[in-house]
């Protein structure tokens, strides 16, 4: 009797469903306009319903996150509890997710562009130039601005149409964290002007902690004020254990020193009472010396100030900053050196070349070959073909050759991929491209990435006779070549001496994954490639 009662009573609730749904819409409107309400909990949800209990309400709101291809765009979702229940942990990501409005009533529905994850190992990138202004419709598939990363300069284009309303980076902008906005979109043309002075909500959030350690230096003077009548127990902790000895930083003794001030008569305000460079600016400002000192400083100095300029960091830079330093202090490197006749591979080189401008084609170069022999020799001896993981040593079926660029903004390593499987007019023709890309600071991110061995070519363009190399992890090894001289090598006879070229190669390798044995043979089958070119065209 009492399930039958209750079936009739949910009834006539269900009548008043419309109704409700009506006030529910009104309710969070209102919500929403209100720029002195605290942000919205799921308390509050749930309990400013206008005054019906949770069983009387039919209706749930929710706020969802939409993310359209690095776009973040906002959504309110009104539901039935007869349909689909919305809770947990949707209901709780309202606060993040409401930046599609604002705190007032007068901006339409708008989408905020992130910075986008363009490489694997991108954590911030920069704003190399828009090529859209505020106002120009955009359409998908169009360029938006074009995005300097960790390795190269990508361009990030719009995924869907719209107009661009606003520009929150500007041009030339640097290090710009992933998914931090930077642009914003409106459907309708005649939005635009509503966010001349919009300000996304991930700037306003940045701005509250910022807002919340001013109080800090009020805190503390209210805890000096009630232990300024025991000032003695507070600085007697600091003094008891060390006797006559003060603690004092290196710097703010030498300071101390050359002013001549005595560091008893400074109470330190560093950790555990140590005195620090602070503390003895601001005695000399309060005892007035600090002017006295100055002058006799620049009196006695007799080296005159260096002439300098500072030049700021690209990223590229960076990158490769952060990645030779880590492989310098965690990858165990040893080197193997080896010369290598090249004789036979000029000559080999100048035939091949006459037959290409017989045809047209573009002249094969040192390095192409270079190339070439360490992919069949990777192909030979595979365990240098490898990484390091913390699990396993992995070793890859595929032969990319990591080719080493110079360019003015920094060094590129654009990747030849299966270079074992290519013939050498074809490695010729991607490594000019690439390179040529590279100097132009184009590069994808497919153009570099899934390298597993690199070749650094100093001798041919530099002359660099020999050189070590560092590794680029996570690969296992690298070759340096040098450049090739002619040497007097002694012949059959007693008295007899020929002319050779010779190249000397140094392979530097991760000894976590390559053995000495294994560095040494696979040498032994590069070299034989290079003396015997005639075998890799077989």
């Amino acid at each position: 009797m009492a399930y039958a009662s209750r079936i009739i009573n949910h009834s006539k609730k269900l009548k008043d469903v419309s109704t409700l749904l009506r006030r529910e819409h009104a309710a969070m409107v209102r919500y929403f306009s209100n720029t002195n309400r605290a942000p919205l909990n799921r308390e509050d949800t749930f309990n400013a319903r206008l005054g019906y209990s949770p069983l009387e309400r039919i209706s749930k709101c929710s706020i969802g996150t939409v993310p359209v291809c690095g776009f973040s765009t906002t959504r309110t979702i009104l539901s039935s509890a007869m349909g689909r229940p919305i809770f947990g942990k949707e209901f709780s990501c309202s606060m993040q997710s409401a930046r599609g409005f604002s705190s007032g009533s007068d901006l339409p529905p708008h989408q905020e562009i992130g910075m986008p994850s363009l490489s694997p190992t991108m954590t911030e990138g920069n704003i190399a130039r828009w090529l859209k202004k505020e106002g120009d419709k955009v359409a998908p598939g169009e360029v938006l601005c074009e995005v300097e990363t960790d390795k190269a300069t990508v361009e990030m284009e719009c995924m869907e149409e719209g107009y661009l309303a606003k520009i929150v980076k500007a041009e030339g902008s640097k290090e710009i964290q992933v998914g931090e906005v930077i642009a914003i979109t409106v459907e309708d043309e005649e939005d635009i002007g509503k966010f001349k002075d919009y300000t996304p909500s991930s700037t306003a959030d940045a701005a509250t902690p910022k807002a919340e350690p001013t109080p800090a230096p009020p805190k503390e003077e209210k805890v000096e004020q009630p232990s300024s009548p025991p000032e003695p127990k507070a600085s007697k902790p600091s003094s008891p254990p060390t006797g006559d000895r003060v603690f004092a930083s290196p710097l703010a003794r030498k300071l101390a020193e050359d002013n001549n001030v005595p560091l008893t008569n400074i109470k330190g305000t560093g950790p555990e009472g140590r005195i620090v460079k602070a503390d003895i600016d601001e005695y000399l400002a309060s005892s007035g010396k600090g002017a006295t000192a100055k002058p006799s400083k620049s009196t006695d100095s007799k080296a005159p100030a260096l002439d300098y300029v500072d030049i700021p960091h690209s990223q590229i830079r960076k990158v490769t900053a952060s990645r030779l330093a880590f492989s310098k202090q965690t990858i165990p490197h040893y080197y193997l050196t080896v010369d290598t006749c090249v004789d036979k591979l000029m000559g080999l080189r100048s035939q091949l070349n006459s037959f290409q401008e017989a045809s047209g084609g573009k002249r094969i170069s040192v390095n192409d070959l270079v190339v070439k022999a360490a992919a069949l020799a990777l192909r030979k001896v595979p365990q240098c073909n490898s990484s390091w993981t913390d699990d396993n040593i992995r070793q890859f079926k595929n032969v990319n050759i990591n080719v080493a660029v110079q360019t003015e903004n920094g060094l590129y390593v654009p990747v030849v991929k299966d270079a074992d499987k290519k013939g050498l007019s074809t490695i010729g023709e991607e490594v000019r491209l690439l390179a040529q890309k590279a100097k132009e600071n184009s590069l994808k991110p497919e153009d570099y990435e899934g390298g597993t061995f690199t070749v650094s070519n100093l001798g041919g363009p530099f002359g660099i006779k020999q050189f070590c190399a560092v590794v680029n992890p996570p690969q296992a090894a690298i070759l340096a070549v040098g450049s090739a001289e002619k040497r007097v090598v002694l012949g059959n006879g007693p008295d007899q001496f020929n002319f050779a070229s010779y190249m000397p190669v140094t392979l530097s390798c991760d000894h976590r994954v390559v053995d000495g044995a294994i560095g040494a043979e696979w040498l032994k089958a590069f070299k034989g490639y290079i003396e015997n070119p005639e075998s890799m065209l077989l």
